[in-house]
């Protein structure tokens, strides 16, 4: 198994933190300029990124070929929304909203095509995009749910239905459908956009750790967290997957996928509707840090 592509990504998102912490330090991101950061990911890099993540060939063929793994993606997303509601009782909302928004949304859009290619090959990255396609509209859908409260449910449809990542989503889905392409200047500037998502992301993160003691990136909660997101849902779909007797490669992707650190844009969810970025900030690096051990040990005990 190659694990290079998998530790290259990785390092990639901790020097980008590293550089936000020290522009906060620097005193370039200050307070009062931080939210800039949270407002252009959510409103602009973001959005692009997602309509970005829909580009992938789709036909009849390849939707037969894919269709078990379609199928595994959406049990384990119907699943993890399932946990999210039972597994943090008694825990105050700002932490709640985080956890369970984390549960359900991991950082697979990220490290889960290099890792699944790197250790599967050109299907394994196959399996990864189509894998990706339900979490994109549940994190997107439902999970904007936990942060965006209303005064009744017709208003926070509305709110929902509005939201930038939304209209995303069901951009990238019609093109995806359709096999369209957006206009060459229009396609080429939300690339651009897109490209420069997981950058600013991961800066805003260490701009929001700058201060924070290392020490305090754990403690029982975050340990929690950590446990449920990096070895209670791989080994749930590990064992679903096995009684089905899936094929070898589903499982792997499968599973692999689903031991994804917290998705990164957690944090920027967090700061941006008012609940507790630094916690969010802290289960996202602290969940990243300890995958380069549980991703790899996962793939060892898949063979």
């Amino acid at each position: 198994m190659n694990f290079e592509n998998m530790f290259i990504m990785q390092g990639m998102l901790f020097l980008l933190l590293l550089v936000g912490l020290l522009l906060k330090k620097a005193g370039i991101v200050t307070d009062t300029n931080k939210g800039l950061l949270s407002s252009l990911v959510v409103n602009v890099t973001l959005p692009c990124s997602i309509v970005k993540s829909f580009e992938m060939e789709f036909d009849m063929e390849i939707l037969k070929s894919c269709l078990a793994i379609l199928i595994v993606a959406l049990a384990i997303q119907v699943g993890a929304y399932i946990l999210s509601m039972i597994l943090y009782p008694n825990i105050e909302s700002r932490h709640k909203k985080v956890l369970q928004y984390a549960t359900i949304c991991s950082n697979a859009g990220i490290l889960g095509n290099p890792i699944a290619e790197g250790i599967y090959g050109s299907l394994g990255l196959l399996y990864a995009s189509i894998y990706l396609i339900p979490q994109r509209i549940f994190m997107w859908s439902l999970g904007l749910t936990y942060f965006t409260e209303c005064p009744d449910r017709k208003t926070l449809a509305k709110r929902v239905a509005t939201h930038p990542c939304i209209i995303a989503a069901v951009i990238g889905l019609a093109l995806m459908i359709s096999q369209k392409q957006l206009p060459a200047v229009i396609n080429q500037t939300v690339l651009s956009l897109a490209n420069a998502n997981t950058a600013v992301s991961m800066l805003f993160i260490g701009s929001v750790l700058a201060g924070v003691p290392f020490r305090s990136l754990w403690n029982k909660l975050t340990a929690y967290y950590a446990v449920i997101r990096l070895a209670f849902i791989p080994f749930l779909v590990w064992a679903g997957c096995s009684a089905f007797h899936l094929d070898g490669t589903v499982l792997g992707v499968s599973v692999v996928l689903a031991g994804m650190p917290a998705a990164s844009v957690t944090a920027i969810l967090a700061d941006r509707y008012n609940c507790d970025a630094v916690f969010s900030a802290k289960c996202v690096v602290s969940t990243t840090l300890l995958s380069m051990v549980t991703v790899p040990l996962w793939c060892v005990f898949l063979g």
